[in-house]
C-alpha cells in the first residue's frame, strides 16, 4: 500500500483530451508528492480540448509503445470526446489497460473515459458513472450507472465531468492508498 506521495501513476491520453481532465489530476497527484507521467500513442506533445476549441499542449513523458504496467501503481484515463474515441481503437492502449485491470491496480476514467474501460470488458457487473451522454453505453455494456460525482468499485474509479475532478482526484489518492484490489478483469 503506497502512500500517494511514493506512488508512480500514469496518464494515458492523446490528442483531444480534455483540458482540465488531465492537467488537474497531473498537478494535483504531483503536488501530493506522486511522481505521474504522461503517455500517449504519439510523442512529443498532445494537445488538449479546453471550451470550445484546441486548448494549450502537453508533453508526452513516455510514448505508449514503452509503456509497462509493472512501473505504475495506478492509471489515469481523462475524457473528452476525441481524446477516449481515439484510445479505444488503438490495441496498445486497450491491453495496457487491461493488464492494469488483471494485476488489480487502480484505474480512473473520468467524463467519456469510460469507453475506453468499455471497450476493455471492464464495466459488466460493476457500479459506474460517467458523462451523462454515454449512459447508455455503460449500461449496454453490463455497467450499474449512477449519477454521482465519483465511484468506485474494487479499485476502478468513474467520474462524470470537470466539475467533479476534486472527488476524482482525492479518490484515486484514497484507493493508491489501499492498495492493489482482486477483482474479476
Amino acid at each position: 500500500m503506497p502512500k500517494i506521495g511514493n506512488a508512480k501513476i500514469l496518464i494515458l491520453a492523446t490528442h483531444g483530451f480534455e483540458q482540465s481532465e488531465l492537467l488537474k489530476p497531473l498537478e494535483e497527484l504531483r503536488a501530493k508528492g506522486a511522481k505521474v507521467d504522461v503517455a500517449s500513442p504519439e510523442e512529443g506533445q498532445i494537445r488538449g480540448w479546453d471550451g470550445g476549441d484546441w486548448g494549450a499542449a502537453v508533453p508526452v513523458d513516455v510514448p505508449l509503445s514503452k509503456v509497462s504496467e509493472a512501473d505504475y501503481d495506478a492509471l489515469v484515463l481523462p475524457g473528452g470526446q476525441i481524446n477516449p474515441d481515439l484510445l479505444r481503437v488503438n490495441p496498445q492502449a486497450l491491453e495496457l489497460i487491461k493488464a492494469f485491470a488483471d494485476k488489480g491496480k487502480v484505474i480512473g476514467a473520468i467524463c467519456h473515459a469510460p469507453w475506453l474501460l468499455i471497450e476493455a470488458g471492464l464495466v459488466k457487473g460493476r457500479k459506474v458513472t460517467s458523462y451523462h451522454s454515454i449512459r447508455t453505453d455503460m449500461e449496454n455494456a453490463g455497467g450499474k450507472w449512477t449519477d454521482e460525482p465519483v465511484v468506485s468499485d474494487w479499485g476502478i474509479v468513474t467520474s462524470r465531468k470537470p466539475d467533479d475532478l476534486p472527488h476524482f482526484i482525492a479518490k484515486i489518492a484514497e484507493e493508491v492508498e489501499e492498495g492493489r484490489h482482486q477483482r474479476a478483469a
